[in-house]
């Protein structure tokens, strides 16, 4: 997932790069998503696995 934001996050770039306004904005929005929704998985899996090993009361 987080490979996916980090190639919006370059398409952003270089679309920023060449003038093309509409194409940055759309792939940083999409770049931001990608990374907001690894955040959360990466979270809610440590909850998990710390629910897991019995380290949460």
């Amino acid at each position: 997932m987080l490979r996916w934001a980090c190639i919006f996050l370059v398409v952003a770039l270089a679309a920023a790069v060449f003038g093309n306004i509409d194409i940055a904005g759309g792939a940083a929005a999409i770049a931001k998503l990608f990374v907001f929704l690894s955040s959360v998985m990466c979270g809610i899996l440590f909850i998990l696995g710390m629910a897991a090993e019995g380290k949460i009361p």
